[in-house]
């Protein structure tokens, strides 16, 4: 009794008001997508889309040791920056859910924490330092990027982000104090192929096959980034230009450098039933620049396109997770009669 299969899925995911019908619609056509999938490998699932701050109000019809929560809810609506509050919410009702602690989820976010973090083991990442006004006098690494200290979804980084001088440097930190209203992260542009390693498990970690964003294609150096534009805006020239591939062109020995540099990060941020760590090559060296706790599931995503490559379909991709969030599930953690 109590493995995934058997146990009640509720599904749920914000439906922020204020978005455009047409944004709605979308999230609620991939949410059902992946519910739909997941329905097809024998599971329950219901659907449970939030729609305003009152997360607890919401999940009052259910009980916790009733369900397991597949949790693709990714804030609340009008509360920036609140998938961790999901998550403590989730805890303190005492519901068993898929993804990231709350703990993990707020660490992500604070980029300057997990610099440190990754540097006193001895993860590679870029060079860097925090930025609390724009009279910046002791960085002279360039070309450099400078982001929000305390971002995802890559906000804050387009175009600009990428600087090539002092000048252009206190700038940029300027902008980002003052539009986004938070400290500027500044790093050592690692100006190289980029590779998004998809992880999955707790004890045991694997890695799905990795994803190679390929630059080449782009001349100009400020556009050869992840950039907001360039994951979601399909008219632009970075959505066009930069190409994937799926496994990355790697030899063996450095797929496992790679591997092995993304199983440590994903261990270290205590990432759990699933993630992303994204990571760039130069001379040999694969720099961690982000880690992902709760990546993006959605179909066209590194973490699907990744289970596909592996022989997962996108309901068995959503089937794996469950299976790692059931073996928390009071059902299953109870003694046995």
């Amino acid at each position: 009794m109590g493995t995934a299969a058997e146990l009640p899925i509720l599904l749920i995911y914000a439906i922020d008001p204020l978005w455009t019908p047409a944004e709605r619609a979308e999230v609620d056509r991939e949410s059902r997508r992946l519910g739909f999938a997941m329905r097809r490998q024998g599971h329950s699932v219901r659907f449970l889309p939030v729609g305003d701050r009152d997360l607890h109000s919401a999940l009052s019809p259910y009980q916790p040791g009733n369900v397991l929560v597949f949790n693709w809810c990714e804030g609340l609506p009008g509360i920036g920056r609140s998938d961790a509050l999901v998550a403590e919410t989730l805890e303190k009702l005492q519901f068993t859910y898929t993804g990231a602690s709350s703990e993990a989820l707020e660490l992500s976010y604070d980029k300057p924490r997990v610099k440190n973090l990754l540097e006193a083991h001895g993860v590679p990442t870029p060079r860097w330092k925090v930025a609390q006004s724009a009279d910046i006098h002791d960085w002279d690494v360039f070309p450099a990027i400078v982001k929000p200290a305390w971002e995802h979804c890559s906000v804050g980084v387009d175009d600009g982000a990428v600087v090539s001088g002092i000048a252009e440097l206190r700038h940029r930190a300027a902008y980002v104090l003052d539009r986004l209203r938070q400290p500027a992260l500044i790093e050592d542009f690692i100006d190289g192929r980029e590779f998004h390693v998809p992880l999955w498990g707790n004890q045991d970690v694997e890695a799905l096959p990795a994803v190679e964003r390929d630059f080449s294609g782009l001349d100009d150096m400020h556009k050869r980034l992840c950039s907001y534009e360039a994951k979601f805006a399909p008219e632009s020239e970075a959505y066009q230009k930069i190409r994937t591939y799926v496994p990355a062109r790697l030899s063996g020995d450095e797929m496992e450098s790679l591997e092995s540099v993304a199983i440590a990060a994903y261990r270290l941020l205590g990432c759990r039933d699933y993630g992303r760590v994204d990571i760039r090559l130069r001379d040999g060296v694969f720099y961690v620049i982000d880690v992902n706790p709760n990546a993006d599931i959605s179909a066209d995503a590194s973490i699907a396109l990744a289970a596909g490559k592996a022989g997962y379909c996108y309901g068995a991709m959503g089937s794996r997770m469950l299976q790692f969030a059931a073996q928390r599930h009071p059902q299953n953690l109870a003694p046995h009669q």
